[in-house]
């Protein structure tokens, strides 16, 4: 027989999420490969073997082995859109918005993402790790093992190579990994005007953000906010098409307040998803039922704002379109770490069911972020990226809130403690 460095063993489910192929898409949305008294082999970090315990146990040894019985194991989560790392807070605009202000009128009064923009640049690299460190811990207790991070609160080269520099410390000094986005196009600066600051960021921003790229030997995605008030669709193709000719991988927030048809812009650039997507037209919808973009829905983000129009899942799904969840996990709107939140969220406000929204969790989101050929299953050949959970069926995910039904985290094959290091 051959030996493992683990063996899971005994779990009452073990959810595959097979896509050998790609995320899932439309009506294929919630496949799970699901395995009842399964178990999971690793090797070098890696997910060796897949399949029923009495098999995998006729097939290998292990130097460890965890019993399951009467838990459910499922892939790490996936988080492929948040604004993580960023500096302070903003509870006073949380106290404004509940008396009755509104997102838009907070940012027009130098809040929203000024606010943080100021606490940012302000902040030294060391601030930044020492206060987003925690954050990455807490989202790996509750099951996330790979997430991507933004830039954006900066919007002056020198703060968002800083944030740069921060996701890279970060990256180096937790288990979990870090997906960086470059998000100048983020907001306005106080004192700008949108054309001037457009300009800057095209002709320094984003060759300085592909310099770093150059000198690091990395890929970042860029993203932009297309958004009424901030940058209107002419201004978002032109910062994608130039960055997308600096090397620049495409992303975009699409459709948060008002459609302007930044998820159909995605889609014609070939970016790899379009996030929010609350207000998308029916044309756009479309066209991500015809394209590869992937729809990355935000359900926090409404419900931190106390809205009530979210993503419409139902009618991406019956396009054809791929659709992942995320945290959008911010200082301003969502300040979320928790995917199983999300999917608590996705099942009652996009009609998701747990299946459907554990898929957009683990397998689609992994694709959100170019990397579902590394994680976001239990695939043999992908990093073995594992949960334990506390319960017995994945169906508890979703039904339940406000808990954390996660009991053992294993990153690349790693047994996890609390604080999210390995034991």
């Amino acid at each position: 027989m051959e030996q493992v460095d683990l063996l899971i063993h005994s779990a009452s489910q073990v959810c595959v999420v097979p896509g050998p192929d790609g995320p899932q898409r439309g009506d294929k949305l919630g496949e799970l490969g699901l395995i009842r008294d399964g178990a999971v082999a690793v090797k070098n970090g890696r997910i060796h073997a897949v399949g029923p315990t009495e098999i995998l146990r006729q097939q290998v040894t292990a130097v460890t082995e965890i019993d399951a019985s009467g838990r459910a194991v499922i892939p790490g989560f996936v988080d492929p859109h948040t604004h993580i790392p960023w500096y302070g807070d903003r509870a006073h605009e949380f106290e404004q918005r509940v008396a009755g202000a509104s997102y838009m009128e907070i940012m027009a009064a130098g809040g929203g993402i000024m606010s943080t923009v100021r606490a940012t640049r302000q902040a030294s690299l060391d601030d930044l790790v020492a206060d987003n460190l925690p954050r990455l811990q807490r989202m790996m207790s509750y099951g996330t093992t790979s997430v991507e991070c933004k830039t954006g609160y900066g919007l002056d080269t020198a703060t968002e190579l800083k944030q740069l520099e921060a996701i890279t410390s970060l990256n180096e000094a937790h288990p979990l990994d870090l997906t960086p986005t470059f998000l100048p196009a983020h907001a306005v600066p106080a004192g700008q005007e949108t054309e001037a600051y457009v300009a800057q960021v095209i002709e320094e921003i984003l060759p300085a953000g592909a310099a770093w790229m150059q000198q690091r030997g990395v890929t970042l995605f860029c993203d932009v906010f297309c958004e009424e008030g901030v940058f209107d669709i002419d201004q978002t193709r032109r910062i994608l098409e130039t960055a997308r000719d600096l090397g620049y991988r495409l992303k975009v927030h699409a459709d948060e307040f008002v459609g302007l048809g930044g998820t159909k812009l995605a889609v014609e650039l070939g970016a790899v998803s379009a996030d929010h997507l609350v207000q998308t037209p029916d044309a756009d919808i479309a066209a991500l039922g015809r394209g590869q973009t992937i729809a990355v829905a935000l359900p926090g983000t409404p419900f931190g704002l106390g809205h009530h129009d979210y993503t419409p899942a139902a009618k991406i799904l019956a396009a054809g379109g791929a659709l992942a969840l995320a945290t959008d996990c911010n200082p301003g709107t969502c300040w979320c770490e928790s995917m199983q939140m999300v999917i608590a969220l996705a099942c009652r406000y996009l009609g998701l069911t747990q299946a459907q929204a554990l898929v957009a969790s683990t397998l689609n989101a992994a694709h959100a972020i170019g990397r579902g050929h590394d994680v976001g299953s239990l695939e043999p050949g992908k990093l073995a990226d594992i949960l334990l959970l506390q319960v017995a069926d994945y169906r508890q995910l979703g039904y339940r809130f406000g808990t954390n039904l996660v009991e053992t985290v294993i990153k690349r094959g790693e047994i996890m403690d609390r604080t999210g290091f390995s034991q």
